[in-house]
């Protein structure tokens, strides 16, 4: 619609003279490779991304279509120290987890596909001397605790899974002496003590406060905490707590029975029976899963669903937000002014802006700042369409010049960074495909000085045809890797100077054209998906001659219709309704355009895995349309 169609009638009839055995490769991407939930890189070879995955961890492989995990080296099992882990913590094996979690104090290891731990080795007893100990004085054997005994008098042995004293290289003639001597020591339970309670060897002491739960030792002299015979481990079900015990290994034994456990010690979480994975819709938390794939699959019936780990890192989502965009078709604020606020959940405006005035280079200029301001304090993007004219023969001369891009891509790209715009979006279009070389180096040199500014780059090119693409002025695989978005004007299947008439936009057309647009190699991520905001209307004689044609409004099928008697009839060549009606000896038929049309698009950017869609043009629908859009976004 936004052509002359002297290239496109051209290229038509070349297609009769290119050998039927003409192709291209199947560049379509079919594979993604994520870190965690990060995309990475696109391949149409499985064994091409894999190969890429295998260099980061945390990474898989996904089947785009389907969202099919086909790879992944998730690890089996992570190391915590309490309740901290680290990066490099995660192995495939057990035997590689256990051997490094050995070098730590303190760790447990935890099958990520399991529950609770199966390796650990948190110290039972700790040495002392007196009232003193140190942080490296805990162990995992009594026999590893009674090391210093050749070398220090006066220790003992707590075990610290029933605070009991077993051992000490006391002898019992001074354990007399000590008893003997002045009371240091007072047992209390909470703040509760009695008068016997009061002891000059602290065994004896210890041994009393055994008797007592949640007792304690204290000195006279200073009020100090020699021993806790405390219930220092916390089970909690659902954050409640619910249960205290002296070691872990009776707590654990206690949680074994029930669901939702935690385990505290010191107020660090270091032991849970929760399910790994966790399913989120939104920030809302929806199920547990002991398999990643079962997360995966019980996600995967969710909208706006993610699986995270347990700790909080996200893994996978299905998040997905369609850009939308919006060309004005006009440089007055007044109107796109109009047309924005006419719009809900608009992303990215594109004013009609900058034109190509000469073969010289100097550019036609009719932005406005305002209007730039006015549209970023209401959150648009705001990316200025620049056209050609749509001049084949002004556009070669263009081309055939280096001083004269140099000068309009430098112009271009001032005047958009002095205009605080976001981005450029390149318009050229009826250009000869003589020029195909000439036109991705102007766009390639465009692009690297645009981007050099922190601009966006897009470009608009026609749905065409795979058949006589590779004959035309766009290079799409050259195109793909320069730009930041591909706009496919997916409109136009029938024109105004069509020989016969025809939608506007057949929705199995347009979906081949986003198939071959993929199959050329242009990256998911950067493809946007053209829609149309109008029909067309064709008037026919009584022979079935083709008469004339009109654009009509989307806003103003409705009202046309009811105002004709027009008949409705579902037409599979191109799924949409046909519309017709007569007045006088003429016939008029139009496709239909509506709501379930612009949702069927919407639909196809989806399947596709699009980076969203672009209206032609904007006040030509109502608003009732942009609230159901939203609903597809």
């Amino acid at each position: 619609m936004r052509r002359s169609r002297t290239l496109v009638a051209l290229l038509l009839s070349l297609v009769l003279l290119i050998p039927a055995t003409v192709s291209a490769d199947d560049l379509t991407t079919k594979y993604r490779v994520y870190q965690n939930d990060v995309a990475l890189n696109e391949y149409s070879n499985l064994q091409q991304a894999i190969q890429y995955a295998q260099w980061f961890n945390n990474s898989y492989v996904e089947e785009i279509g389907s969202r099919r995990w086909v790879w992944s080296n998730f690890p089996r099992y992570r190391i915590y120290q309490k309740d901290t882990t680290r990066l490099g913590w995660e192995f495939a094996s057990l035997d590689a987890a256990i051997a490094e979690a050995k070098k730590w104090d303190h760790t447990s290891v935890r099958d990520l596909q399991g529950t609770g731990w199966v390796w650990n080795n948190y110290p039972r007893y700790r040495l002392m001397q007196g009232e003193i100990t140190l942080d490296s004085w805990e162990f995992a054997t009594l026999q590893e605790a009674t090391w210093l005994a050749p070398y220090y008098t006066g220790l003992h042995v707590i075990d610290m899974t029933t605070n009991r004293w077993v051992w000490d290289n006391i002898a019992p003639a001074e354990k007399v002496n000590l008893r003997a001597g002045a009371v240091q020591y007072r047992v209390f339970q909470d703040t509760y003590t009695q008068p016997d309670w009061q002891f000059a060897y602290l065994e004896d002491a210890v041994n009393e406060a055994l008797r007592w739960e949640n007792s304690r030792v204290e000195r006279i002299d200073n009020k100090k905490t020699v021993y806790a015979n405390a219930k220092t481990v916390k089970v909690y079900q659902s954050g409640r707590l619910v249960n205290e015990f002296v070691n872990m290994d009776d707590a654990i034994a206690w949680s074994q029975w029930f669901l939702f456990i935690s385990i505290k010690v010191d107020g660090k979480e270091i032991w849970n029976n929760y399910g790994f994975y966790r399913v989120y819709q939104n920030e809302n938390y929806v199920s547990e899963h002991k398999s990643l794939p079962d997360a995966l699959y019980y996600a995967s019936h969710y909208t706006q669903a993610s699986v995270r780990t347990y700790d909080g890192q996200k893994l996978w989502n299905n998040y997905r937000k369609l850009q939308f965009w919006g060309w004005n078709g006009s440089s007055a604020m007044s109107t796109i002014q109009a047309q924005v606020n006419n719009t809900t959940g608009l992303d990215v405006d594109s004013p009609t802006w900058f034109q190509l005035a000469d073969a010289e280079g100097n550019l036609k200029d009719t932005s406005s700042v305002e209007t730039v301001n006015w549209l970023k304090s209401r959150g648009y993007a705001v990316h200025p369409l620049v056209s050609n004219q749509f001049d084949a023969a002004l556009t070669s001369q263009f081309l055939t010049n280096p001083a004269a891009q140099t000068k309009f891509i430098n112009a271009l790209v001032n005047r958009s960074v002095q205009l605080g715009v976001h981005g450029i979006n390149i318009d050229f279009e009826n250009i000869a495909g003589k020029d195909r070389a000439a036109l991705s180096t102007f766009v390639t040199n465009l692009s690297s000085a645009a981007r050099a500014k922190g601009l966006i780059v897009s470009i608009d090119l026609p749905r065409g045809s795979i058949k006589w693409n590779h004959l035309s002025a766009f290079d799409h695989q050259k195109l793909a890797g320069v730009v930041d978005y591909i706009i496919t004007m997916a409109y136009d299947q029938h024109y105004s100077g069509s020989p016969v008439a025809g939608s506007v936009s057949g929705l199995q057309w347009a979906e081949e054209g986003v198939q071959e647009f993929l199959s050329y190699g242009i990256p998911r991520e950067k493809l946007i998906l053209g829609i149309p905001y109008y029909v067309r209307e064709w008037k026919i004689d009584a022979s079935g001659a083709l008469v004339s044609n009109r654009a009509i409004f989307m806003k103003d099928i409705p009202a046309l219709i009811a105002s004709k008697k027009a008949t409705t009839q579902w037409d599979a060549s191109f799924n949409q309704y046909r519309i017709d009606y007569y007045e006088g000896e003429y016939r008029y038929v139009l496709w239909l355009e509506n709501e379930d049309t612009v949702k069927a698009r919407l639909v196809l950017a989806k399947k596709y895995d699009l980076a969203g869609v672009a209206a032609w043009r904007l006040g030509y629908e109502s608003a009732d349309m942009w609230k159901t859009m939203l609903q597809y976004k």
